[in-house]
């Protein structure tokens, strides 16, 4: 598949956003586990998630798979997000068989939230799904992570439950595809 750019808004006219491939790997899985570190700094740095051991099958090869890129026009990594087949993980949730993704590692660069880049980016997904026929966006995110759930909320999330998941509060959200407009 070919490196594709997603247009952004206006504002963000220097700034690209692609697929990451195999050649990005280097630059982009060392940027999210550096900002998992700081995200995340209750969790043991060392001990990677199963996403990011795997990262090459899981977000550039499986069929449901896909990471995004944002760079400023000087080539920096200043964002990315991903989605990946949902794995089922949260029985209770009661998650019906429609092709389901899960939403994940959406990181911006503090110099540029709030600027559109998180929102261009997620839109860069969503092309994504509806290219592969996804049916479902799926994420969690967690209170602690300061304007997370407001921001999914502007993206037409709605929540599907709110508990404890490994003694984290945890927030489950979900988005049709065939609603985003």
């Amino acid at each position: 598949m070919s490196k594709r750019c997603f247009p952004t808004q206006p504002h963000l006219k220097n700034i690209s956003i692609s697929r990451v491939e195999k050649e990005d790997i280097d630059v982009v899985l060392p940027y999210v586990i550096e900002f998992r570190k700081q995200l995340f700094p209750m969790l043991d740095a060392h001990k990677l998630p199963k996403d990011l051991l795997a990262f090459s099958a899981v977000y550039l090869e499986a069929e449901a798979g896909a990471f995004l890129q944002a760079k400023d026009q000087q080539g920096k990594l200043i964002g990315v997000v991903g989605m990946l087949a949902y794995d089922y993980r949260f029985p209770h949730l009661d998650i019906d068989r429609r092709k389901t993704v899960e939403v994940a590692r959406l990181f911006v660069d503090p110099s540029y939230r709030r600027s559109g880049l998180g929102t261009a980016l997620f839109k860069g997904l969503v092309a994504v799904a509806k290219e592969k026929s996804i049916e479902r966006l799926y994420l969690h995110t967690h209170p602690f992570l300061t304007g997370a759930y407001e921001f999914w909320g502007k993206q037409g999330f709605q929540l599907k439950d709110f508990c404890n998941e490994s003694n984290f509060p945890t927030i489950h959200m979900e988005l049709f595809v065939d609603r985003i407009a």
